[in-house]
């Protein structure tokens, strides 16, 4: 956070609430639901996102209900945009997708007694398989570019946040947005892209200011902010762990559009849980600001201070530091953000499931072992820390980059060994296992980082502009996506592998400079 000579300028301190739950304030434990709702609706939507526009809304032949058989028909030209849309997008060469056109034909035509999927002939075996390897990569870019601008949108949204809305007004109106979002997937498939539409402005008011909301539980220097943030992020996974288990079923037995209902409905339960619960939240920006303006009288005195001071030398470096780790971190979240792209290809094609699971439900492993390993990271990092011996910051986040290039190895083995075939489960899972915590020692540390260091009259942008290191990985992932389907899958999960260990490469030549540039704000 800002300097107290800065603090004293803009207004009267925050009045952080006093009452606590567990050793942190009730505030953080509103937030924990609110943003545990609103992640159970994102991640439920996700989950189903890339495999609904390649086995269902992009082809003529369609999977009526998630992970059974294709006896449906639709027309792709229907959905309104996909003409347009379909220009921008990279051609594809269908010769270059032989291997998964070969393995998806053996897979139908053999059917799947335990799954009660009948075999197809050959004929319109290979119809299926041209149209969905022909459209998987495009999907990938699509997912690629939407899970992207849901990190983009944040950097105007934490403006807006601190000059017009504040944080708590700009939660509620997000959350609004995304909720008809969601429902509009549900109710119309041809307005799809209109439901994207919504679901990234929703998301661009909604996810920077719950974040910086958390740090305004805790006054500057306060010990307990890291650990806020571990369970804070445990929230976000709670949902993410949950909402597979019913979104896919319903997108499995009732069809593809009732999981995005489910991911409605979640959202609607978060704007409960953080109208019910304002009370126990921090003052934000623009309460703060109207304080500070009713108390000088005019006014005017205090919008100047607080809008017009500029930022001291300290201040700007520690900005420009922030603006180097986010770039540093681009690498990190394209590589990591395969879980919900090729990972989920994987779980879905090339993974031995039980007959009454969705392989949507693979979703749920990452936040599973968050949910699972966070506390105990947080008990690891409190032990070193009683000792001296706790990691800065950005050496957990360079940890964090080793480990998750590391993870890949077990996928390359897996791959090896599955080839063209399906496998167990273990592959994925252990994957995703070693890979939650490279996680951990990057996302949460990352959050808390920057509203420890950000200048108080700026943290809502800088939250957005850590975000925005999600948009250009997540950019980033679907274009490296596409080369799942031209590929050996041993030889692409390798490609995962150097560039994990690459963005650690990078991160730890930067760690001295950071360091210095942040000083003692928790680098």
């Amino acid at each position: 956070m800002s300097q107290p000579a800065t603090t004293a300028k803009i207004g009267p301190a925050p009045q952080i609430p006093s009452q606590t739950f567990m050793g942190h304030p009730v505030g953080l434990f509103v937030l924990f639901f609110t943003e545990m709702w609103e992640r159970f609706s994102y991640y439920g939507m996700r989950g189903l996102l890339k495999l609904y526009m390649v086995n269902y809304l992009f082809v003529t032949i369609r999977q009526v209900y998630q992970g059974k058989g294709y006896d449906g028909a639709g027309q792709p030209t229907t959905v309104l945009g996909w003409d347009f849309i379909r220009q921008f997008l990279p051609a594809v060469d269908i010769s270059h997708a032989q291997t998964c056109i070969s393995t998806k034909v053996a897979a139908l035509t053999a059917g799947d007694a335990v799954k009660g999927i009948a075999p197809i002939a050959s004929e319109v075996a290979h119809k299926i398989a041209e149209q969905t390897c022909g459209i998987e990569p495009n999907a990938s870019v699509i997912y690629g570019w939407y899970t992207g601008l849901v990190y983009l949108t944040p950097l105007l949204g934490g403006y807006l946040a601190d000059k017009y809305l504040g944080q708590k007004r700009s939660v509620m109106v997000g959350g609004v947005i995304m909720a008809a979002g969601q429902f509009l997937l549900f109710g119309a498939e041809n307005l799809f892209f209109v439901g994207l539409l919504l679901l990234i402005v929703g998301n661009g008011l909604f996810k920077p200011n719950i974040s910086t909301q958390v740090g305004s539980l805790y006054a500057e220097g306060d010990p307990r902010r890291d650990g806020a943030f571990t369970l804070f992020y445990m929230g976000i996974n709670l949902g993410a762990f949950l909402c597979n288990f019913v979104a896919g079923t319903l997108a499995m037995v009732y069809g593809w559009r009732y999981g995005f209902l489910a991911s409605g409905f979640g959202m609607l339960i978060g704007l409960v849980v953080q109208v019910i619960g304002q009370k126990f939240l921090a003052p934000d920006t623009l309460e703060l600001r109207k304080a500070a303006q009713a108390s000088a009288g005019t006014g005017q005195l205090a919008k100047k201070e607080e809008s017009h001071q500029p930022l001291s030398s300290g201040e700007w470096k520690r900005v420009w530091a922030l603006v180097l780790l986010c770039g540093l971190n681009v690498v990190f979240w394209a590589v990591y953000e395969q879980q919900g792209n090729t990972m989920q290809s994987w779980a879905d094609d090339q993974t031995i499931w039980p007959a009454w699971m969705s392989s949507t439900w693979y979703q749920s492993v990452n936040p599973f072992f968050i949910f699972l390993l966070a506390p105990v990271l947080d008990r690891v990092w409190r032990w070193q820390s009683a000792r001296g011996k706790e990691p800065g910051s950005v050496t957990k986040m360079v940890i964090g980059c080793f480990v998750l290039g590391l993870s890949f190895i077990v996928m390359i083995i897996g791959a090896k060994l599955v080839g063209t075939g399906k496998g167990s489960w273990f592959w994925p899972i252990f994957c995703t296992f070693l890979l939650t915590f490279g996680e951990l020692y990057l996302s949460p540390i990352g959050l808390s980082l920057v509203t420890k260091v950000s200048p108080t009259r700026i943290v809502s942008m800088m939250m957005g502009m850590w975000f925005l290191s999600s948009f250009f990985g997540n950019i980033l992932s679907g274009y490296i996506g596409q080369l799942y389907t031209s590929m050996s899958k041993e030889g692409f999960f390798f490609v995962l592998m150097v560039l994990g260990l690459g963005a650690g490469v990078m991160m730890l030549a930067a760690n001295r400079p950071l360091k210095r540039a942040l000083g003692g704000h928790g680098a």
